[in-house]
């Protein structure tokens, strides 16, 4: 039966959730607080109005607009230090700002079994955005097949290697469709000891190539299995599609490895920074290990 966890990041130097309510996420990214909507967020704020409207920049979404605004000068983009490596952060179109910190207990998982594993490791990352895991697990010794459908990301993706001092680690940045791509990793029988997996609810691929989680994510994972060695280590997928349980998506990955090693399954957060300590919930994940 799984067991639910829930894994949560904390305040950082250059990080920190200052507070959430009213639909609505207040955070500070190196020295610029942003304000975003966050539909999860469904209680009262804690600080006080002055300081949300303090805040340099907020995202409107609106039936006239969605977009930023801001009260004083917000850089194109700037550099910050988050889970041992370094970011670009850019506010841009859908509220993102090119970095997901919940995600850095799964980088730090990661990171433990690879730098424990006595054999050199491969992980494919598909819709891999900015590089927050494939950077993780070059870092702890891995090669990585970073797979993207934005030419924008991959580029992100790359200058986030650089400011990280991971750019001469064997990483592979393609621009791709995630199905096209493994259906072509099966017809060369080449194979990988971890994937990662972080597929939107909808989507399209750099060519057009349409992408709906209820109809492509079963074929895909059972794609994905035939190009994981043997003995694979591990296999990660994240959800931030509305309504999908991490149990669903536990029960998918059961499918592929039935009763061998360790399954976790629970939800993404992030922990304000002030006294209650409050966690957002940020999305929903499901990780197996061997």
């Amino acid at each position: 039966m799984p067991t639910l966890s829930i894994l949560t990041t904390i305040k950082e130097k250059d990080y920190e959730l200052l507070d959430s309510g009213g639909g609505e996420k207040l955070e500070r990214y190196g020295d610029v607080v942003l304000s975003r909507p966050d539909p999860q967020a469904l209680w009262q704020k804690h600080l006080p109005k002055k300081d949300w409207d303090t805040a340099d920049g907020y995202f409107v979404h609106d039936s006239e607009r969605a977009d930023w605004t801001y009260r004083s000068h917000v850089p194109a983009r700037w550099e910050i230090g988050f889970g041992d490596l370094n970011f670009f952060i850019k506010p841009s179109a859908f509220k993102h700002i090119g970095l997901f910190p919940e995600q850095k207990p799964n980088w730090d998982w990661m990171r433990d079994i690879i730098k424990h594993t006595k054999k050199d490791v491969s992980v494919l990352n598909l819709f891999g955005y900015t590089g927050g895991a494939t950077l993780a697990c070059a870092q702890a010794g891995a090669s990585v097949v970073h797979i993207d459908g934005s030419k924008s990301a991959i580029s992100w993706g790359k200058d986030n290697a650089g400011i990280s001092g991971v750019s001469d680690k064997p990483i592979r940045w393609i621009l791709e469709d995630a199905m096209k791509f493994v259906d072509r990793e099966i017809r060369r029988e080449n194979t990988y000891d971890g994937i990662i997996l972080d597929p939107p609810a909808f989507g399209h691929g750099p060519n057009r190539e349409l992408w709906k989680i209820e109809d492509h994510l079963p074929i895909l994972l059972s794609k994905c299995k035939q190009i994981m060695q043997e003995k694979p280590l591990f296999f990660l997928i994240n959800g931030y599609a509305s309504g999908y349980s991490a149990i669903a998506y536990e029960n998918n990955i059961r499918a592929l490895f039935g009763d061998t090693g360790t399954y976790e399954s629970g939800e993404l957060t992030i922990q304000e920074s002030g006294k209650y300590g409050r966690l957002l919930p940020c999305g929903i994940f499901s990780r197996w290990h061997n």
